[in-house]
């Protein structure tokens, strides 16, 4: 036989495209159309209804960036289409290739009800089916002209990430609205040939298959009538049903799809489109769900059901009626998606309590797995944070995108760092907006890593960010793919069924342990660091007023507790969590909304922690210490004196001088305390730090570097940081002023200013104080640099075989060499506030109270020795997405601590980001709680959720190692229970004879304790 493969393939290409797909609506009649343009922010539907409309033709641009344009649509069903399929096609003038952020527009009937969206890809509204002939349409139809943010593929900047500098031209132009018929045949056929020629294509040119398919196909078109393609399409169907009736291969993959919709909170636009996308695509799904039985949509992040609840009813009472036929399945249980490196572990903690408890709350639903498909890489204390939780599960889809190692499981046991283990699926489609193309299934069979083992694997399927999510042609592919020979099978179905399935067949999966480190997008440890330093400091203020209002509802007659304040600020900060806000990878309207949503919560959270303070009663001016730790430091009084004062852990104590161990002294640009010695050189550089008590040098070389490198990553501005970046830089050694600004016995200070590039300034103060090792750089940059990344460099005379970086409820170990590629990629990683070295009997940390991103590397000395490099990244510089990302203002500390252990770390850790609170009119109870015990850590001190006035206390074992302690209260304990995240009882606990809770913790175990007030 003679290979006509290119000559079938080439025909059936444009008979698909030219002919069967033009032939899908059999005819149509335009809308009479008028227009409203909504002035400003949108506006609710009785305002659009009730506003005036002007004529609108067809081909007229329409739609200012970000603007909201309502249309009128009236037409009438043709009579002789009474029998038919009628639907609403709406065309805004979809531009790109992207199906998400761009036009969309949610589709009203006149009362108000949402009927669907419409979207680049999904494009229609049901009518009538079959129709009588003569129904009258009218329609209210809120149009969103969003920019297409990646138009230009993220090549150039833009200003139209903000509403501020967007401008006011039109974005689309309206091509069509119409009243259609849909010719079902004719839809169905162009189906069939799409998912056999996307099949044909895909397999081998050896494979008996391939040509059948090709034949069958060569042989179906001969009976395709150009001039009459809907009379010819059954026939063309029949000819194909043989080819699409053969069943797969009993070895084939089965593939369990699961529609989808992954809509980032925020991105590309404003949280406020956000609202509005959710209602557009979940109407789509729930008209869907109308559609497919069969349908199954999992659906996570609580804020964006709550969004959908408080603003369009109607659209979630359909999600309510969906839950309950078992078409909705709710999942991941967090309250976002939020970035998997970055907040702290008591607000990881938060997002499942704050999530889970939702879908308990409106659906009965406890999820029982954690969907974070698109996080820039995931923290190795999530398995016993997610088990605490109550999940079974772990999905996630990005560390497919790494850029050197491939990940080598897709199935497997994912071991966190106290040896919580939870089974974790990587789908190997490789994609979270599957449509079960050709490509995509073979996609997965040739990924799927875990061959010979396992055999099945999941896919979501479903336009996201706008596009619509799934839709009836995906639905329609999965049907014909559900058993089809030369393909993977596929079923649609809930993930827990999925996951339940693959842990039955595959029990023995191999386990990965430590955290799951993604290999690209390493500069969202930096990028817009305000964003950043927002999140931190919402996070300590968060805990502070949560210890000091228990503190006075267990104190303070008539003082209530704020749960409803706190809970919604709580989830203020959580929302900002969201994986495309807090790692800086958004457009400049979100950065300049979140840092005005941390002010306006930072100011709530010190008037309520300033009130529980002040309902303690009269007991003079005390300092308050909401750190977990001991501490005997200097603060400052109300005129800014300093004093020396000792403070308990989570207790006060009055403002009364405490002797300090030594004064501090300044000589020249030297200072010393009797425990560190610290010179300034003349460049401002620290030029030596010595430890007195290890009567040892702690630098090899200048402390306190500060380089700035060029940094143009090779696509992602804001989210890379390649490794090019360190191969130019200038080291800022020009100084142009050393001066010593503060010299008390309890403190002091030099000064060191700086400018530098394109009219930049840093001013740094380095100060030392009485009796603490810990040497504080406050750092204020006027910032003015385009794609440069500044890092702070301090080379250390240690040869440390590793870094430990904080993470969440513990640390991390990561090694400082570069045996293997799977080191070398992590030349740049995150941490939370500190970073320590050490070599056996020494240590130093690094801590910070803002900073997440930084590297260590380590160098051989001529003399023989061995140089620990870590180095801070401080700020960067990106232009894409936001061109103005990081200009400006930045005020952060960071400190180094010579002479540290772990635990150090972890104390001042506490101690830089707690900062003592003085007060006045203050009375002096005991702590709420007490820890005793080497490395028992309280995180968290609060009333518990459920208003029953039970004190419910989350601490963790800091240090690596094995603790045990005893809990101490400062009120009557009648008992205690160990508890789940949600609060809900795991066992009693034990109380001893002096009323303590003994504890005993495994290495970075995290113990939540309930205790009944006596």
């Amino acid at each position: 036989m003679h290979d006509e493969s290119r000559r079938i393939e080439e025909r059936v290409q444009r008979l698909h495209d030219q002919r069967i797909k033009s032939a899908i609506y059999a005819a149509t009649v335009p809308f009479e159309v008028e227009a409203w343009q909504a002035p400003g922010e949108p506006v609710p539907f009785e305002e659009a209804a009730a506003a005036s409309y002007a004529p609108f033709a067809m081909g007229t641009p329409w739609g200012p960036p970000w603007g909201t344009t309502w249309f009128r649509m009236r037409g009438q069903v043709p009579e002789a289409w009474a029998g038919r399929r009628v639907e609403a096609v709406i065309d805004l003038g979809f531009v790109g290739d992207w199906p998400g952020n761009q036009a969309e527009a949610l589709v009203h009937l006149t009362d108000g009800t949402p009927l669907k969206a419409v979207n680049p890809l999904n494009q229609y509204v049901a009518i009538a089916n079959p129709a009588t002939g003569g129904e009258t349409v009218e329609y209210l139809v809120e149009a969103a002209s969003n920019p297409d943010i990646l138009a230009d593929n993220f090549s150039k900047t833009t200003p139209l990430g903000d509403i501020l500098t967007a401008g006011d031209k039109p974005l689309y132009t309206f091509r069509a609205a119409d009243i259609a018929i849909l010719d079902e045949e004719v839809w169905h056929l162009d189906l069939d040939v799409q998912v056999l020629r996307e099949l044909m294509l895909e397999l081998g040119e050896h494979d008996p298959r391939r040509h059948e398919i090709a034949h069958a196909l060569d042989r179906a078109m001969d009976l395709l009538d150009l001039d009459d393609v809907s009379g010819s399409a059954p026939a063309v169907r029949e000819a194909l049903k043989p080819v699409l009736s053969k069943p797969a291969h009993a070895s084939a993959h089965t593939v369990s799809g699961v529609g989808h919709a992954h809509i980032d909170s925020a991105w590309l636009w404003p949280i406020r489109e956000t609202k509005r996308k959710t209602s557009r695509t979940f109407s789509n799904v729930t008209s869907l769900a109308d559609e497919y039985d069969d349908f199954i949509f999992a659906c996570s992040q609580a804020q964006q059901y709550e969004w959908v609840r408080d603003n369009y009813p109607k659209v979630w009472a359909r999600i309510q009626e969906s839950v309950k036929k078992g078409q909705w399945a709710p999942v991941g249980g967090m309250w976002v998606e939020s970035d998997g490196n970055l907040p702290g572990g008591e607000a990881v903690a938060r997002q499942f309590i704050h999530g889970k408890r939702f879908f308990i709350e409106h659906f009965g639903i406890e999820t029982k797995g954690v969907w974070l498909p698109d996080s820039f890489g995931y923290n190795a204390a999530y398995p016993q944070i997610a088990k605490l939780a109550g999940n079974e599960w772990f999905l996630t889809q990005k560390i497919s995108w790494n850029q050197t190692n491939r990940f080598p499981h897709h199935t497997f046991w994912w071991e966190g760092i106290d040896g919580t283990r939870i089974f974790t699926h990587f789908p190997p489609v490789d994609t979270y907006n599957a449509r079960f193309s050709g490509e995509e299934m073979s996609r997965a069979v040739r990924n799927y890593q875990e061959k010979g083992g396992a055999s099945r694997s999941l896919a979501p399927f479903g336009w996201g960010d706008g596009g619509g999510g799934p839709t009836r042609e995906i639905m329609e592919r999965a049907r014909r793919l559900a058993d089809l020979e030369g393909s993977a099978k596929v079923v649609v179905e809930h993930p827990d069924a999925f996951f339940a399935k693959a842990r039955e067949e595959y029990p023995d999966a191999p386990v990965w342990v430590g955290e799951l480190y993604l290999e690209l997008h390493r500069a969202t440890y930096t990028s817009q660091a305000r964003t950043k330093q927002g999140n931190r400091r919402s996070e300590h203020l968060l805990r502070e007023a949560e210890l000091w209002a228990t503190t006075a509802a267990l104190h303070a007659p008539g003082y209530t507790y704020p749960h409803e304040q706190l809970d919604r600020l709580w989830k203020t900060v959580l929302l900002h969590q969201f994986h495309d806000i807090l790692p800086g990878s958004s457009i400049a309207w979100v950065h300049r909304e979140a840092e005005a949503e941390y002010a306006r919560v930072a100011r709530e959270l010190q008037a309520l922690t300033a009130e529980a303070v002040a309902a303690l009663g009269d007991g003079g001016t005390r300092v308050f210490n909401t750190s977990p730790y001991d501490r005997a430091e200097v603060v400052r009084t109300a005129d800014g004196a300093p004093v020396y004062v000792e403070v308990p852990a989570s207790g006060s104590a009055p403002l009364t001088a405490a002797e300090p161990p030594q004064p501090v002294t300044v000589s020249g640009r030297v200072l010393d305390n009797g425990v560190v010695r610290v010179e300034v050189a003349e460049d401002g550089t620290l030029s030596s730090v010595r430890d007195l008590r290890a009567n040892r040098e702690v630098l090899a070389d200048q402390g306190n570097l500060l380089r700035l490198h060029t940094d143009l990553p090779n696509y992602w501005d804001a989210w890379d940081i390649d490794k090019h970046y360190k191969n130019r830089y200038t080291d800022l050694l020009d100084a142009s002023s050393v001066a010593v600004v503060e010299q008390d016995p309890l403190v002091g200070a030099i000064r060191v200013e700086r400018s530098f590039g394109k009219g930049s300034t840093i001013t740094q103060t380095i100060t030392v104080r009485a009796g603490s090792p810990r040497i504080d750089i406050e750092t204020d940059i006027d910032w003015h640099e385009t794609e440069k990344i500044l890092k702070a460099a301090f080379p250390v005379d240690i040869r440390a075989p590793h870094s430990s970086a904080e993470i969440q409820f513990g640390h991390i170990q990561r090694p400082t060499h570069t045996n293997t590629s799977w080191e070398a990629a992590r030349f740049e990683v995150s941490g939370h506030r500190w970073v320590h070295i050490g070599e056996p009997g020494y240590g130093v940390a690094i801590i910070n109270d803002s900073t997440y991103g930084h590297d260590v590397s380590r160098t051989v000395r001529e003399d023989g020795g061995t140089t620990t490099t870590v180095r801070l990244s401080l700020v960067r510089a990106p232009r894409i997405p936001d061109p103005e990302a990081d200009q400006g203002r930045h005020r952060f500390t960071y400190a180094l601590l010579p002479g540290a252990t772990i635990g150090d770390a972890v104390a001042e850790g506490y101690a830089l980001n707690l900062p003592l609170r003085v007060a006045d009119a203050a009375g002096a109870p005991a702590p709420v709680v007490s820890a005793e015990g080497e490395g028992v850590t309280v995180e968290a001190v609060k009333l518990a959720d459920d208003a029953s006035g039970d004190v419910v206390v989350r601490l963790y074992e800091s240090r690596g190692g094995r603790a045990q302690g005893v809990l101490r209260t400062g009120f009557p304990l009648a008992g205690a229970q160990i508890t789940d995240l949600l609060e809900r009882p795991l066992e009693e606990a034990r109380v001893d004879g002096d009323g303590g809770v003994p504890v005993a913790l495994r290495p970075f175990q995290i113990l939540t304790l309930r205790l009944r007030r006596g």
